[in-house]
């Protein structure tokens, strides 16, 4: 039902618990953590024996409240993978190479689906604007303020408009001059006659003087903004915009926090958002020639995927994606998990409607957002007409406001068709982006150890030669700037085995360093007026003297990567 219509909390977690049921040898499902109206933050687990420790690959979706397509893709992804699990090498409908399959059925995945499942729940069921959470811990909340409220008591609550002389909106009026119908409230200009009109939410005020209207925020009556209160440069209100009391407060995001702490074998990770059809990649605060060049090329294999299988662009957070310039963003998720975590992270702003619409690529691509034209306007009513059913537009009813006396409600619903893409469209978001994104989730590291050879030293010893090898396109370390992380420990060596003893005791636990995955990036570390290749930096050989009788026991990894181990039968 995901691929066809947005699913409430009920309908989510019942598909979370089917795919458990059917498929319990390698699919779990467990609470990541309680929202802050006691809800279950789902956590879907994807592999085998998930409590043996191995590169991993997180997916969210719907940390925004409205964005519930992420949700929706994150279930397809997630179809995808445990399809692949069980035998399938395709992803998105697409066939996938027979060894990237075989990467992701190595790799652990962490699916949650919907990080705001209050305010999903909100937006779904009533309409609100919900950024994160629907809660409001503020002490400050004496002040005139907007608060959501079902004024017409038709279930829903949406928007308001009330004629005023000095309104900013007008009535959008096609090529006969008459009024679009539905209407299509756009920006006034100088040459417009009117009627003009003043835009609400839907809802009542706070503290009302009978005079003074507050002023719209979307942060009004909801205090989160969860992408914005995550520890990596986080910077309190009013400096940041949602950011909450401190890094965490939100129990939404301090679940996500925790879990990543607690699992440092999270190579990749995926944010889904919606909306505008592009890519954001890191750094949010820095421009490119300030990155490690080597993430960069890696970011670039991911781009080139983006782009073959979904169309949409990539850009760098700070140069195509700050809503102010030089005013970078604060306590972000995505440069989190690069920063803090040596994650492969970026953000998919799902549902391409830019594109739909007609309109050509901006630069920055932040500036389609408000840079939008009356042309544009008319494109969206009659996509809105042809293929969304009439969900955006809808006609004006008069009420009496408590407060404000005759306004009208209705007007503009921006949940299907804006925020997330027409129903009709929801399948092919799902399939592109799970061809594209599965792709890069098979890129983690692969660590495998050897047996090479034994052989005897006299009567009472023997040589053991051990090969360790990475067969992954990432290193041992994940991305290169992730190295200088404190959980980016080096890969230990550890001998056991009772009837054995290493001659060396030294060896017998040895620093191995870091394995270089195959990998190095696009366009990067191989160039035709100099085709060489680096050295064996993918493996390493050890040779061990020990003497003793029965199996040896070797154990090759990190916090990073797991363990494996090796059974050296000698006798």
């Amino acid at each position: 039902m995901f691929r066809t219509h947005y699913l409430d909390y009920a309908e989510l977690t019942a598909q979370l618990s089917a795919w458990a049921t059917s498929y319990p040898e390698y699919v779990s499902v467990s609470s990541l953590g309680k929202s802050a109206e006691g809800r279950d933050i789902p956590l879907l687990t994807i592999g085998r024996n998930p409590e043996q420790v191995r590169p991993a690959v997180w997916i969210d979706g719907n940390m925004h409240a409205v964005e519930v397509c992420g949700s929706s893709v994150a279930l397809a992804m997630a179809e995808d993978v445990i399809a692949i699990y069980g035998g399938k090498n395709e992803a998105g409908g697409k066939p996938l190479p027979a060894h990237m399959a075989d990467a992701i059925r190595n790799t652990l995945f962490y699916v949650v689906p919907r990080i705001s499942p209050d305010g999903a729940e909100a937006i779904l069921k009533t309409g609100r604007y919900v950024r994160s959470s629907p809660v409001n811990e503020r002490a400050n909340q004496a002040h005139p303020h907007w608060v959501a409220s079902d004024v017409d008591g038709d279930g829903t609550m949406i928007t308001m408009r009330q004629q005023d002389p000095h309104g900013e909106v007008v009535e959008l009026r096609g090529d006969d001059g008459q009024p679009l119908n539905p209407p299509v409230m756009v920006p006034r200009l100088p040459e417009d006659v009117g009627p003009f009109y003043k835009l609400y939410p839907e809802g009542l005020i706070a503290n009302f003087d009978g005079q003074h209207i507050p002023d719209p925020y979307f942060l009004g009556d909801n205090q989160y903004d969860f992408n914005r209160n995550f520890s990596h440069h986080w910077k309190p209100e009013p400096e940041q915009a949602g950011a909450g009391h401190y890094p965490g407060s939100a129990p939404e995001t301090r679940a996500v926090m925790d879990f990543a702490i607690r699992n440092p074998h999270i190579f990749a990770w995926l944010n889904l958002h919606t909306f505008g059809g592009v890519v954001i990649r890191p750094m949010g605060d820095k421009p490119d020639n300030k990155m490690d060049q080597t993430d960069l090329a890696i970011y670039k294999q991911a781009e080139a995927w983006m782009t073959e299988h979904t169309g949409y662009p990539t850009v760098s957070g700070f140069h195509e994606f700050l809503y102010e310039p030089d005013k970078p963003l604060h306590g972000d998720l995505v440069d989190w998990a690069y920063h803090q975590r040596g994650c492969l992270a970026y953000v998919v702003e799902l549902w391409d409607l830019f594109t739909q619409l007609g309109i050509e690529r901006k630069k920055p691509f932040v500036d389609h957002y408000t840079h939008l034209q009356r042309k544009d306007f008319v494109a969206l009513w009659k996509m809105d007409r042809d293929i969304n059913q009439g969900r955006i537009f809808k006609p004006w009813r008069a009420v009496d406001h408590p407060q404000l006396g005759p306004v009208e409600v209705g007007g503009y619903d921006g949940r299907v068709g804006v925020s997330n893409p027409p129903l009709a469209k929801l399948a092919e978001t799902c399939a592109a982006q799970s061809a594209a994104f599965l792709r890069v989730a098979a890129l983690v590291p692969r660590i495998h150890v050897e047996h090479v050879s034994t052989e005897k030293l006299g009567d009472a010893h023997l040589r053991v030669e051990i090969r360790v090898r990475n067969s992954g396109y990432l290193g041992s370390y994940g991305l290169s700037s992730a190295k200088e992380l404190p959980i980016s420990e080096s890969l230990r060596l550890n001998v056991e085995g009772d009837n054995y003893t290493v001659v060396s005791p030294a060896e017998s636990v040895q620093d191995m360093g870091h394995l270089d995955g195959w990998g190095q990036g696009l366009h990067h570390g191989i160039s035709i007026f100099m085709p060489w290749t680096r050295g064996n930096v993918s493996e390493k050989t050890v040779s061990l003297v020990v003497k003793g009788a029965g199996d040896l026991c070797i154990k090759v990894g990190s916090c990073r990567v797991g363990w494996q181990s090796l059974v050296v039968a000698t006798d």
